[in-house]
């Protein structure tokens, strides 16, 4: 972030020694918390990383898609279940390739630590969540999901996970059960 000089500035008359001040205090503290930043910053992984990321991303996809496909897609106007998941897993597929292309020369992508195991939970559970959910229906996998999520990974108490998690699903339930009715595998 660059402070203009308001001297130079021909609309504004030339800066009193107090707004110089101050903005030499803005340029002194916004300089402070990008050095901050930038030592807080976790390692660079590193080009192989990005291509494993884009591997790992373009297997989810393409195992995404031949599984929503199994369920079956129907048509635009009647969407059947495996529809959105097959979308969705296509977006993946094509955004990975992407990122296998043009990532190889990208610095953002931080070393695997303690921290990366949150990433590893959100996995597992999605998982389960595709596993679950032909055998017992949406309702009980997806709230637990929401609350692993909430609780766990979200760090929040156990009053907003239990009632975020009951009211989404509640939600999720009546929008693609009752309005949209989408044939989704389901207990109630």
């Amino acid at each position: 972030m660059s402070v203009s000089d308001p001297a130079s500035d021909p609309v504004r008359p030339p800066a009193s020694a107090s707004e110089a001040d101050e903005a030499a205090l803005l340029q002194a503290e916004a300089d402070r918390l990008a050095a901050e930043m930038e030592e807080a910053r976790p390692p660079h992984a590193g080009p192989a990383a990005q291509v494993g990321a884009a591997l790992v991303a373009l297997a989810v996809g393409v195992l995404g898609a031949i599984g929503s496909y199994g369920l079956g897609l129907g048509q635009l106007t009647q969407p059947g279940p495996g529809l959105w998941p097959f979308a969705i897993s296509v977006v993946i597929a094509v955004l990975s390739v992407v990122l296998l292309v043009t990532g190889r020369g990208l610095q953002d992508s931080e070393r695997f630590s303690r921290a990366s195991l949150q990433t590893l939970i959100g996995l597992v559970t999605l998982v389960a969540l595709a596993a679950l959910l032909p055998l017992i229906g949406f309702e009980i996998p997806a709230l637990l999901l929401m609350f692993v999520w909430l609780r766990w990974l979200g760090k929040e108490s156990w009053r907003s996970s239990i009632v975020i998690s009951i009211c989404a699903v509640a939600a999720f339930y009546v929008l693609f059960v009752l309005l949209l009715q989408i044939p989704l595998p389901r207990l109630i």
